[in-house]
């Protein structure tokens, strides 16, 4: 029965070592990726304010 628990309480860590690999993975494409996102990311606001200067008038 001590073991069923001890492998119980094992495991908690692991959930928080996958979700400090996903954040560094994902820090690191953004860092990589960093001046498309930012490209990206202007295009797309300008063509909103654009299309809602379309629909306003």
């Amino acid at each position: 029965m001590r073991g069923i628990r001890e492998f119980i309480y094992e495991e908690d860590g692991i959930a928080v070592v996958e979700i400090i690999l996903i954040l560094v993975i994902v820090i690191g494409l953004v860092i990589i990726f960093k001046s498309k996102l930012t490209t990206l990311t202007t295009d797309i606001f300008k063509k909103i304010n654009t299309d809602a200067g379309k629909i306003i008038k």
